[in-house]
């Protein structure tokens, strides 16, 4: 099929972005210059307007050599034409800077909560399910730009240092916090998303397309560790782009995952549930088992807020099925954390929230499986370890062993001194009313008067 035929079908092969004239162009965001050269591959000046919603008289201006600086202009064309963002530097540009950062980082009370939710998973659903990615409905969601030069042309050894920096600030993240690490991620994207300006192979840059979301997806991770939702959901947006165009099936099954624990957070797990089972298509698709597990153990959760057992206690079987499946030898980074602990705190978290919104007796199944997760944890985990001792005690308090509850309460604050996380409030709110309910008992109400003195 030539270019005529192409641009007929509304598409544009993408090899015609691959000439060094055509690249320089873009960089340079010389859209009379890209417009001509496309007119060398036979495409009219009708065929463009159609394309990018100009007006023929516009694309005619635009030929001429008027200059195009709107950036939701440059985004429009970017996406009618299916223009790579980053070979426009579209995706971290200035003009996005004031729509994620500052007053908009700390709240964006413009729109309501819930319509911001809808407008991410419908994004998520068109990305996911094989829409065109970098559209203009994501521009709003790019991450704040780098000021240090990137370098000229990339190789394997700038994306894996990339990779690794990932790695050592999510093991922070781990054991102190989103709040003792976000800036520092936040940084690293700075620099490491200029990378997508410079030239390399097509297998470096497939790679450093993961390696960036990964990334995005960490910053969105920290973000939502210290109640920063919008700056979360904007950093997943723009990861989901990112990994779907480096084809990661099994990256996008997991960002899917972490914004709907946004939302489960949220006391949202209809919306959650939507992005699991979004998430569920990816997983599925890459092949990873584990990838499926993680899934499954969040949508079990998702249902045990709504109080169906049913439906939770199917998702928590199959978790077990296709954790034993999994080669976790070989699993990528961005999943290896879902562990055999962490299968135990997903049943003990999700039989936790069975006995809070369906049936008491639940606690005979979630207290086992939460001392086999607190014992595991390290110091290395000490965040998951809060969760674990928090809903542990909340256990204890609920089947009336007060006194015992009360002990593994204090180990729970004892365990969150040094974490920077507003997660962890919200996750001990349980014990803190459990505990309250039973301040008639001098442990329960030394527990209580302890906790509000911590959260304060």
């Amino acid at each position: 099929m030539d270019a005529n035929e192409d641009a007929k079908q509304g598409r544009i092969d993408p090899q015609v972005w691959e000439a060094r004239e055509m690249r320089d162009a873009l960089a340079n965001r010389n859209i009379s210059e890209v417009y001509r050269r496309l007119r060398m591959h036979g495409i009219s000046q009708r065929q463009i307007a159609a394309m990018t919603g100009q007006s023929q008289s516009e694309v005619s201006e635009i030929l001429k050599g008027r200059q195009v600086m709107a950036y939701d202009v440059l985004s429009r064309i970017a996406k009618g034409l299916g223009i790579p963002r980053g070979y426009m530097g579209l995706a971290y540009d200035e003009a996005t800077k004031n729509q994620v950062v500052g007053d908009g980082d700390e709240q964006q009370a413009e729109e309501d909560e819930s319509v911001k939710r809808r407008k991410f998973l419908a994004h998520a659903a068109q990305v996911t399910t094989g829409a065109a990615v970098f559209g203009p409905a994501s521009a709003a969601w790019a991450s704040s730009p780098g000021k240090t030069p990137a370098p000229g042309r990339i190789g394997m050894t700038d994306v894996r240092q990339v990779e690794a920096a990932t790695r050592a600030l999510r093991a922070l993240d781990y054991q102190y916090g989103g709040g003792f690490c976000r800036d520092a991620v936040v940084a690293q994207l700075s620099w490491g998303q200029q990378m997508l300006q410079a030239s390399g192979s097509e297998k470096v840059k497939s790679r450093l397309y993961v390696a960036l979301a990964d990334l995005h997806s960490l910053a969105g991770w920290t973000s939502f560790d210290i109640d920063l939702v919008d700056s979360a959901r904007n950093h997943f947006a723009q990861a989901l782009e990112l990994a779907k165009q480096g084809e990661n099936h099994p990256l996008v099954a997991n960002i899917l995952y972490r914004m709907g624990r946004v939302y489960l957070h949220q006391d949202a797990p209809n919306d959650a549930l939507k992005l699991f089972q979004l998430g569920q298509l990816a997983a599925q698709e890459s092949g990873s088992e584990l990838a499926v597990a993680v899934l499954c153990a969040n949508e079990a959760w998702a249902y045990a807020m709504m109080g169906n057992v049913e439906q939770s206690m199917k998702l928590l079987g199959r978790t077990r099925d296709e954790f034993q499946r999994a080669d976790l030898a070989n699993a990528e980074s961005w999943v290896k954390f879902f562990d055999e602990t962490d299968v135990y705190a997903m049943i003990g978290t999700v039989h936790t929230t069975l006995a809070q919104t369906a049936d008491p007796s639940h606690t005979r199944y979630a207290i086992p499986a939460l001392r086999k997760a607190t014992e595991a944890y390290g110091d290395d985990m000490a965040r998951s370890k809060t969760f674990s001792l928090s809903m542990l005690a909340t256990n204890h308090m609920l089947e009336g062993d007060i006194d015992h509850g009360a002990k593994i309460g204090g180990k729970a604050l004892d365990c969150a001194e040094g974490l920077k996380s507003a997660r962890v409030k919200k996750r001990m709110e349980p014990l803190r009313q459990e505990a309250l309910r039973r301040s008639n008992n001098s442990d329960a109400r030394e527990l209580a008067e302890r906790m509000a003195e911590f959260f304060a």
